[in-house]
């Protein structure tokens, strides 16, 4: 039997920072790495700074059974350093906020906190995380909806295509929905088609 928490499901190599790859997330086995990464100020807009440790297995293990979303944990080589999530946003997260078109694919990603800065780090996670998704010739658009304060993200986000289209309001936040198509991405990461 494989073991899930060493199996790759996806692997890239960045010029200045080397091996980043993603496995499937343990809910039971992965909970206190994320419990460290909810709960930290950094990690303030995924809304878990009060989660104890119970909270993080019972939210991953919820999230684990449902057809519509799937959790990894990244690594940069080798180590354990982000997690990332992709779904369904027409029938998880976004259900009814926006008119969802067949090959849209919804994201979260969230860094592990460091005390040590590497520029460009970051950067090189969301580039991951979008070549996962991009991976699956069905994605033809991602979809996030990050807290409206979060300029960081947004930040990120354009640098790697994503266009804002409008403010959301969701039951746990104002979002701002953007789209990054695969042309899009690809533009911003220079690469021609």
């Amino acid at each position: 039997m494989t073991d899930p928490t060493t199996e790759t499901h996806f692997s890239t190599i960045d010029p200045d920072l080397g091996e980043f790859s993603l496995r499937a997330l343990v809910p039971v086995t992965d909970a206190p790495l994320l419990h460290r990464w909810v709960t930290h100020p950094k990690a303030e807009f995924w809304m878990m700074l009060d989660a104890q440790l119970q909270d993080v297995v019972r939210e991953y293990t919820d999230l684990a059974a449902s057809p519509y979303h799937d959790a990894f944990i990244g690594l940069h080589r080798g180590e354990p350093v982000f997690l990332a999530e992709r779904y369904d946003p027409a029938n998880f997260e976004l259900k009814g906020l926006y008119e969802a078109v067949p090959g849209d694919v919804g994201m979260h990603f969230l860094t592990a906190p460091s005390d040590t800065r590497i520029p460009g780090f970051t950067r090189a996670v969301i580039r991951t995380v979008m070549e996962f998704l991009f991976a699956d010739p069905a994605t033809r658009r991602v979809v996030v909806e990050p807290d409206v304060r979060n300029t960081a993200v947004h930040a990120l986000n354009a640098a790697v295509g994503f266009v804002p289209e409008r403010e959301i309001e969701k039951p746990e936040k104002r979002a701002l929905l953007s789209f990054c198509t695969r042309d899009q991405f690809t533009a911003a990461r220079g690469v021609r088609a």
